[in-house]
């Protein structure tokens, strides 16, 4: 099993970045390479599309609004990874007026290496991470 993780600190509070991305249904307000977003089966699985059109279909595992973090599992998307896990947590930042953003996952690659898994997901976070920034922090672009 390979693991990868990115996290970015931005200048907003956790509740205000929480606000924006806590929702499973959010990733269109802030990740401009998933431009739709559907729910089905109460909210727990979201239908993606990428720019391109390609379709990725995820599941909600866990969610805690308390500790500002969810975990999903993928059930269909054009990775080469099985049995993929991620999580994506706003931590506070004490003493600061800033929070860390932290997107993680674990995954076993299927017909690549784990060094080429980890670049992929690593590549997809910190992109992720940065859009995010960029939402928050528009003045900063």
């Amino acid at each position: 099993m390979a693991t990868t993780t990115a996290s970015i600190d931005v200048p907003a509070s956790p509740d205000r970045i929480w606000q924006l991305i806590g929702g499973f249904d959010s990733l269109p307000d802030w990740l401009p390479y998933i431009p739709t977003s559907e729910l089905s089966e109460g909210g727990r699985v979201r239908s993606l599309r990428d720019e391109d059109g390609g379709v990725i279909i995820e599941r909600l595992e866990a969610f805690d609004n308390t500790a500002r973090t969810y975990t999903y599992s993928i059930l269909q998307a054009p990775f080469p990874v099985t049995g993929y896990l991620s999580t994506l947590t706003v931590h506070t930042v004490p003493g600061q007026d800033t929070a860390r953003v932290e997107w993680s996952g674990t995954f076993t690659p299927t017909g690549v290496s784990d060094e080429e898994a980890i670049a992929l997901f690593h590549g997809i976070y910190t992109d992720g991470l940065t859009a995010l920034h960029r939402t928050l922090t528009p003045e900063a672009a």
